[in-house]
């Protein structure tokens, strides 16, 4: 049998073994002397001694590298071997209980991500052709199955609703805390949560390319990924050990040269030893960066890798692409001009679209079924292509479609009514019987409700340059950017994928540059930028692999949290480095020329060890979360919030 000497249990039983010997050796040594002494310390030095040299010589079996575990027991046997067993104790037992409280403290932030894999159910309710329903293991569905959701169940792969209408909880995927309401065809992803209805799903992705699927294979690209700083700290250390190792040998060479006692000399080069041993500096790095993988994670942002999360820290500039990533991504009708009854005129044409799979199609008859109105039957439809689409209705021929096809059908659309629609950047949509004109609607793609806040939220921490890179029109760009705030010249429009590549090169001159996109045709742009952002869980499969870092909402609220995240990490590193080296350059000064007491340096030692880890440990309780009470009073303000273009 073999044991696991890094595991919670037996490390906490061996801690556990440390501190109850160290209380005999204790109560021998100040309150009644006896045979409790001898055997709580034998107990320390097994139970703290033993596990931490063998893990020790394990590293240095395997890696060929001194860790700071081997400065430990070295100083712990130097003590005992001057006749100060008790200090020696001391020093493993504070090790040992400040060992563990970093294991599980860094475990605790490991396992907030980690619990990314609990969240798949093992089974589903799989529907069979003929209708019968069976439960089957996740993990034999595959794409085109149907799967019966019934409330309060997990969804157990990504999907598409075939039937029924109701509310999901997303919050341990996108990290939303409102229930998202889904209809057919919505999209729905793997470990989210059915709430109020019974749904038809039909999946969409194989278990291994699902949601959380990604999410997984993102965390563990970032736990593999170190940062530059935590490269720092492991390199210093495995070096400053050596150092310390070399001085402290050296000291007691040149103390014996000074005629010291030998039990003196090794009980100063020991204190020496503990003193400048640099546990603080190599922990305090790790014990920031995990817990801000962690609090990012669980807000629904994912970096693979701390390298990406400092680097964010210092993007001065950002660029975004527009379609799907600043905006919906889907055409909304965004006006509406009747001439007569608006809720006939919506009805017919409605009705005429409504055997019209054209995107512009499907947001009229999505907005007319959003108003409650019934489409009206029409009949013999035709599609007219590049112009738009005719039928036939009980009062004869009618027509929908571009100003082309209104000229064609001899109908005026020049009207000073119509005067709104000029030069709006929208596509307009006109609906007439024969020449006479029934009226127009609207249809553009709009800014997510969350892009104007975000955005500010950005400007507002001191991010100097935003730009909208966009293979779009320059009018429908100047459009999207003038309802976000942004002037004219910080919109690039009519853009090939190889010219946003160009644009954010040019701005890397600068300095530190994000891009954010979704698509196929950004992957390129995400990759040239110092930190590529992907618009998670609706961005492309290439766009997630070219990006460092997935949103896997669609709140860009939380693009500006995760800034600050990462700035605030960047702060804790710097104070957890400097108190680290200054408490060691006290601790080193002191046992140098005051005589430091070895219990005084152990205690100088592991305190600032642990007071590093909690203080990385405080951007867990920091966790992302979206904006909501500022997008309300950017709102209130009518600060840069996108205003419907109403014709």
């Amino acid at each position: 049998m073999t044991f696991d000497l890094s595991s919670d249990r037996l490390m906490m039983a061996l801690t556990l073994a440390t501190v109850f010997g160290m209380g005999l050796a204790a109560f021998d040594a100040f309150v009644v002397p006896g045979l409790w002494g001898p055997a709580g310390l034998l107990l320390v030095y097994l139970a703290g001694g033993v596990p931490t040299g063998l893990r020790a010589l394990s590293v240095l079996w395997r890696d060929r590298v001194l860790d700071i575990d081997l400065l430990m027991v070295v100083a712990a046997l130097a003590a005992a071997g001057v006749g100060a067993p008790l200090e020696g104790a001391v020093l493993l037992t504070l090790f040992s209980i400040s060992t563990t409280l970093e294991h599980r403290a860094m475990g605790r932030a490991r396992r907030a991500v980690e619990a990314l894999m609990a969240l798949r159910p093992d089974t589903a309710l799989r529907q069979a052709p003929d209708g019968r329903v069976s439960e089957v293991p996740v993990a034999d569905l595959m794409p085109g199955d149907v799967v019966v959701l019934r409330p309060g169940a997990r969804v157990p792969v990504d999907g598409v609703i075939l039937d029924g209408d109701g509310a999901l909880d997303e919050a341990t995927i996108t990290g939303e805390s409102m229930p998202v309401h889904k209809a057919p065809g919505a999209k729905v992803f793997e470990a989210t949560v059915n709430l109020n209805a019974v749904l038809r799903v039909q999946v969409t992705q194989a278990v291994a390319d699902s949601t959380v699927a990604r999410m997984i294979a993102l965390v563990t690209e970032a736990q593999a990924a170190r940062a530059p700083s935590e490269r720092f700290s492991e390199w210093f250390g495995q070096r400053y050990t050596v150092a310390v190792l070399a001085g402290s040998g050296l000291a007691l060479c040149v103390l014996l040269a000074l005629g010291w006692s030998w039990d003196d000399a090794l009980y100063r080069a020991a204190t020496l030893l503990v003193a400048a041993s640099p546990c603080a500096i190599v922990i305090s790095v790790p014990a920031a960066i995990l817990s801000a993988l962690a609090a990012a994670a669980r807000g629904g942002v994912l970096f693979k890798g701390g390298a990406a999360l400092e680097t964010l820290a210092e993007v001065h500039s950002f660029a975004f692409d527009k379609t799907g990533t600043l905006t919906t991504g889907k055409a909304e009708v965004t006006g509406l001009i009747a001439l007569g009854d608006e809720a006939a005129f919506l009805a017919l044409l409605s009705g005429i679209e409504a055997q019209s799979e054209h995107p512009i199609a499907e947001a009229i008859r999505r907005h007319a079924a959003e108003r409650g109105i019934i489409p009206a039957p029409v009949h013999d439809v035709q599609a007219i292509p590049s112009e738009g689409i005719t039928g036939t209705d009980a009062g004869g021929t009618i027509w929908a479609g571009n100003r082309r096809l209104a000229a064609r059908m001899g109908a005026q659309v020049d009207g000073p009514e119509f005067d709104a629609l000029r030069d709006t950047a929208q596509t307009v949509t006109w609906l007439g019987r024969g020449d006479r004109l029934l009226g127009a609607v609207t249809v553009a793609d709009r800014p997510r409700e969350s892009s104007a806040a975000g955005l500010a939220a950005l400007r507002g921490e001191g991010v100097g340059t935003i730009r909208i890179m966009t293979g779009d029109r320059r009018a429908v760009g100047l459009r999207i950017g003038a309802e976000l705030g942004f002037a004219p010249d910080e919109v690039m429009a009519d853009l090939l994928p190889q010219d946003k590549v160009r644009l954010v090169g040019e701005l890397a001159g600068r300095g530190k540059v994000a891009f954010v996109g979704d698509g196929v045709n950004d992957a390129a742009a995400l990759a040239r930028a110092d930190v590529g952002i992907a618009m998670g869980a609706a961005g492309s499969e290439v766009a997630l692999q070219a990006a460092d870092v997935a949103l896997l909402s669609d709140d860009m609220g939380r693009l500006a949290a995760a800034h600050r995240l990462a700035r605030r990490t960047r702060r804790v590193i710097r104070q957890n480095l400097i108190f680290a080296m200054g408490m060691m350059a006290l601790l080193v000064a002191s046992s140098l020329f005051l005589s430091l007491p070895l219990p005084l340096a152990v205690i100088g030692h592991e305190g600032g060890t642990v007071l590093v880890v909690l203080n990385g440990l405080r951007l867990l309780a920091d966790p992302i979360r979206s904006d909501r009470g500022q997008r309300q009073a950017a709102r209130r303000s009518g600060a840069a919030q996108p205003k419907p273009a109403r014709a």
